[in-house]
C-alpha cells in the first residue's frame, strides 16, 4: 500500500516538475544563447546618396555616435553615390568621396548610377578616379570592370581575405570578434539599358550570387553578407532582393539599394521560390538621399545560422553635423552655390506661373498649367530619345515646386522646380489601366490634389460633376498631328518620375506595374533632363502655352472627337461664327491643400541643410512602406511562396526585444526536450530515493 502512495506521489511530483520545466527551460535557454552562445554582428548601411553632400557632414556624426556604443559596427554603402545634384555635376563624385572617406566605410558596391560618365568619358575615367581615391574596397561579383581603359588596372576578380582600399574585388572577408564574415557585391544587369557601362561586363545576379556562396563556403566561411544595387522589390525580369534571398541559399544579410526603400525594420525571408523553410535571409535598406544611415543587429549560431535581428533607420537629419565634416564641404559648397546662378542658356519669354488656389483661380494641383505643359513636353521627348515606342509623359502636380521668372533661366531655377532629383522611368500600361489612372488623377476635382497628373502626348476630358471614378468622358493619344482614342486593350509606353512609377500619391495601378515588372528606369535625372530639353530641343526660347490637354466638363457634353465637316465657303455664302459655340476653359478648379508624398527634395544649392515644413512633409510620406505588392509573401512578381517576416525595431512596442527576435530554432527545440527529459528522470530519481529512505526510518 505504502509502495503503491510512493509512486503516486513520485508520478505527481514529476508531473508538476514536467509542467514548470515546460514554462521555464525555453526562456532559460533563449537567454544562455544570448548570454554568449550566439556571435553579435552590428551592419551600419547606406545606399543611393544621389550626391546629396551636405548630409553626408550629418551622416559622419551618426556613423560616429554607433561606433562609440559598437566599435566593431561594419559600414557598407549599397551604390549609386553618382548623379543627382551640381555637386555631381561639377566634380564627378569626389566632393561625395572626400566626406565619405571620413566614415572608414568597409566596402561599397556600384549602383548603375556609377556607370553615368561611361560613354562620355569612353571609359570610366572618373569612376576610375572615385576608386582610386577611396580609403576603403569596391565589392561586385557580377560587375567585370577589368577591360575597362581607366578602371582595368583597380581590378581584382578574386575573393580575398586581404583587402585593400582602392581595389575592387568579387568578394572580401572582415574578421570580426575572430568571426569570418564573407562579403560580396552585386549591381543590376538594368545597367546595360540604363546608363552606360561600355567596357564593363554585367552578368548574372542569380548565378554570380551562387559562385560567391560556394567560394565562401570553401573558405570554411559561414556568415556571408552580400551588398547588393538590385532593389528590393524591382524588375523580376533582371532581379530583386527578395528573389536573391528565396533563389540562392546561404546568404544571411542583404543590404540593399537601387530601389529607394525606406525598410524602418529588417525584412526576413525563411522560405525559397517554392514555399519550402529555408535557413533566414535579413534583408535591409535606407531609402535615399543621405536622409538615413540605416543600423541592424543580427545574431547567429555557432553553424552561421541566423537566429534572430533588429535593425532601425536613424534620421542624420537630425544630428549635427560634424564640424571637420562641414570645413571639408566648404570650398565644394562655395562653387556649387556659385554654379546654381549660372544661365542655362534657356530663356523664358514670360513668367511661368506655379498656381496654387491660395492666391489664383487655377492651379497645378488640379489643372492644367503651362509649366506642367513644359515639363511633361520635356519628360516626353527625352523618354522618346531611349525608346521611341514612349508616347504620354506624366507629372504629378505636388512635385512640380515652384515658377520660373521671365529671362534668362538658371540652373537653381530648374533644381528649385523639379527639387526631389526623380530618375525617369517608363511604365507598360493598357488602355483601361491609363482610364483608372486619369480617375484617380482627377478624384477631388474641382479640389487641389498633389496626384493630379499634368500631361503631354495625349488629352483627356472629364466631368467633375459626376462621382469619383467614373468621371473620365473621352482620352486621345497624340498619333502625328492628330489625336485618336485610347483603346481599352490597347498597350502603351508612359514616362513618368519614379515617385509615381512606384505608386505614389497612392497610384495602385503603377504600384501594381511596378511589382509586375512593367517599370524600367531609363537612367535620367529629371531636373537634367528639363533643362536639357529647353537648351536643346527649344534652342532656348521657352514659351508653352495651354493646349486644353485636360477639360473639365463641369456637367456639360462632350465636344465630338472628330469635328463635323464644313462646306468650303465661296464667294457667295460668308463663313459666321456659330454664337453657341464655346472656347474651352482649361483652368476651372481646384482648393485642397494636399501635398505631394514625393521625395525628399535635392539640396537648393544655396541653402541645402534647411528644407521647409512643406519639403519635410513630403520626404515623410514617400516610401515609408514598399508597394503594397511587396508586402505580401513573396510579392516580388516572382510568383514565389516564399514567407517574410517583419521584425519590429520599436523599442516601445512590446514585441521589441533588445537583442532581436527569435526566429525558429530545431536545434534549439531539440536541446530543450533533452534537458527537460534529463530533468524529469533526475528528479524522479530523486524523489524514488527520498521516499524509500523515508519509509525505511
Amino acid at each position: 500500500m505504502k509502495g503503491k502512495k510512493r509512486f503516486k506521489f513520485s508520478l505527481s511530483s514529476a508531473a508538476i516538475i514536467a509542467i514548470l520545466s515546460s514554462i521555464v527551460l525555453p526562456t532559460s535557454t533563449y537567454a544562455a544563447e544570448e548570454n554568449g552562445e550566439d556571435f553579435s554582428l552590428t551592419i551600419m548601411h547606406m545606399n543611393d546618396t544621389h550626391a546629396r553632400v551636405e548630409p553626408l557632414a550629418n551622416m559622419v556624426t551618426a556613423v560616429k555616435e554607433v561606433r562609440e556604443q559598437k566599435p566593431d559596427a561594419l559600414l557598407f554603402n549599397a551604390g549609386d553615390v553618382f548623379s543627382g545634384t551640381l555637386y555631381f555635376n561639377q566634380f564627378q563624385g569626389q566632393a561625395d568621396l572626400a566626406l565619405l572617406n571620413m566614415m572608414d566605410i568597409d566596402a561599397m558596391t556600384f549602383g548603375n548610377h556609377e556607370f553615368d560618365l561611361g560613354s562620355s568619358e569612353n571609359g570610366h575615367a572618373s569612376l576610375s578616379e572615385f576608386i582610386k581615391g577611396a580609403n576603403f574596397p569596391f565589392v561586385s561579383a557580377n560587375v567585370d570592370l577589368s577591360a575597362d581603359p581607366f578602371a582595368g588596372s583597380q581590378v581584382s576578380n578574386t575573393f580575398t581575405e586581404d583587402a585593400q582600399d582602392s581595389t575592387v574585388y568579387d568578394g572580401m572577408v572582415k574578421e570580426v570578434n575572430g568571426e569570418k564574415i564573407g562579403i560580396f557585391g552585386l549591381t543590376t544587369e538594368e545597367t546595360l539599358m540604363t546608363s552606360s557601362p561600355v567596357d564593363a561586363q554585367i552578368t548574372n545576379y542569380k548565378a554570380e550570387a551562387e559562385r560567391a556562396v560556394a567560394a565562401f563556403e570553401d573558405m570554411g566561411i559561414d556568415k556571408i553578407v552580400a551588398i547588393t544595387h538590385l532593389g528590393y522589390d524591382s524588375n523580376p525580369a533582371v532581379g530583386n532582393d527578395l528573389m536573391l534571398a528565396e533563389q540562392v541559399d546561404g546568404i544571411d544579410v542583404i543590404v540593399g539599394g537601387h530601389s529607394h526603400t525606406q525598410l524602418n525594420e529588417p525584412t526576413v525571408v525563411t522560405a525559397d521560390e517554392n514555399g519550402a523553410a529555408k535557413d533566414p535571409t535579413v534583408i535591409v535598406q535606407a531609402y535615399q538621399y543621405s536622409q538615413y544611415l540605416g543600423e541592424l543587429d543580427v545574431t547567429f549560431n555557432d553553424q552561421g545560422i541566423v537566429t534572430g535581428s533588429s535593425g532601425h533607420l536613424i534620421d542624420v537629419t537630425q544630428k549635427q553635423a560634424d564640424p571637420e565634416a562641414l570645413n571639408t564641404l566648404s570650398a565644394y559648397k562655395t562653387e556649387v552655390d556659385e554654379l546654381s546662378n549660372q544661365e542655362t542658356g534657356a530663356v523664358a519669354q514670360k513668367p511661368l506661373t506655379n498656381p496654387r488656389l491660395t492666391d489664383s483661380e487655377v492651379s497645378v494641383r488640379a489643372n492644367e498649367t503651362e509649366l506642367g505643359n513644359l515639363i511633361t513636353d520635356a519628360m516626353l521627348v527625352k523618354a522618346q530619345e531611349k525608346m521611341p515606342e514612349v508616347s504620354i509623359a506624366m507629372q504629378n502636380g505636388g512635385g512640380i515646386r515652384a515658377a520660373i521668372d521671365q529671362g534668362p533661366i538658371t540652373v537653381g531655377e530648374v533644381i528649385t522646380v523639379l527639387p526631389f532629383g526623380n530618375d525617369p522611368a517608363v511604365v507598360q500600361l493598357t488602355g483601361d489601366e491609363i482610364k483608372q489612372i486619369l480617375e484617380y488623377s482627377v478624384r477631388l476635382a474641382p479640389e487641389e490634389s498633389g496626384g493630379f497628373l499634368q500631361v503631354s502626348g495625349m488629352k483627356f476630358a472629364y466631368d467633375s460633376t459626376k462621382e469619383a471614378g467614373s468621371r473620365v468622358v473621352s482620352m486621345q493619344v497624340k498619333n502625328g498631328e492628330e489625336y485618336v482614342d485610347i483603346s481599352s486593350d490597347q498597350t502603351y509606353l508612359v514616362t513618368t518620375n519614379n515617385f509615381t512609377a512606384k505608386g505614389g500619391d497612392g497610384y495602385e495601378v503603377f504600384a501594381q506595374a511596378y511589382a509586375e515588372g512593367r517599370v524600367q528606369d531609363l537612367g535620367e535625372i529629371d531636373w537634367e533632363q528639363f533643362r536639357d530639353y529647353m537648351v536643346e530641343d527649344l534652342k532656348g526660347e521657352v514659351n508653352p502655352v495651354i493646349e486644353g490637354r485636360i477639360k473639365d466638363l463641369l456637367g456639360k457634353d462632350p465636344e465630338p472627337t472628330e469635328p463635323p465637316v464644313k462646306e468650303e465657303p465661296n464667294d457667295e455664302t460668308p463663313v459666321t461664327p456659330d454664337p453657341n459655340e464655346e472656347t474651352p476653359d482649361p483652368n476651372d478648379d481646384g482648393n485642397d491643400q494636399e501635398e505631394n508624398p514625393g521625395d525628399k527634395p535635392q539640396e537648393d544649392p544655396k541653402d541645402e541643410d534647411k528644407p521647409t515644413d512643406d519639403d519635410k512633409n513630403h520626404q515623410d510620406d514617400k516610401d515609408s512602406t514598399p508597394p503594397p505588392s511587396s508586402q505580401n509573401n513573396g510579392g516580388n512578381g516572382s510568383n514565389s511562396g516564399g514567407s517574410i517576416v517583419k521584425v519590429s525595431d520599436d523599442k516601445s512596442s512590446p514585441a521589441y526585444s533588445g537583442s532581436g527576435s527569435k526566429l525558429p530554432n530545431t536545434a534549439t527545440n531539440m536541446y530543450t526536450y533533452m534537458l527537460a527529459g534529463a530533468v524529469l528522470l533526475a528528479a524522479g530519481v530523486v524523489t524514488f530515493i527520498f521516499k524509500r529512505k523515508k519509509a525505511k526510518a
